[in-house]
């Protein structure tokens, strides 16, 4: 398992997009869980979302939500190479 942990609700808006595959393809050090239930009751039919390492990150398009899903790991990643 990865240092960057993405955990992704199944309902969620952004499984429009392979996230899984893109996201593990770019970052073979991040893992990716998908969930049946991320506990953000209606958030996931409303806006595309995930949560890297805890923090909510989301966007009005799947687009942008897997842009600053990738920002995020970025920062992730850079704290750890410290």
């Amino acid at each position: 398992m990865g240092i960057v942990v993405v955990e992704i609700c199944d309902g969620n808006l952004i499984t429009e997009l392979d996230i899984e595959s893109i996201i593990e393809s770019d970052y073979p050090e991040v893992a990716v869980l998908m969930n049946e239930c991320l506990s953000f009751c209606g958030m996931c039919a409303v806006r595309p979302y995930a949560i890297v390492n805890g923090s909510r990150v989301f966007g009005k398009t799947s687009e942008e939500a897997l842009e600053k899903i990738r920002t995020k790991i970025e920062e992730e990643l850079a704290f750890y190479a410290e």
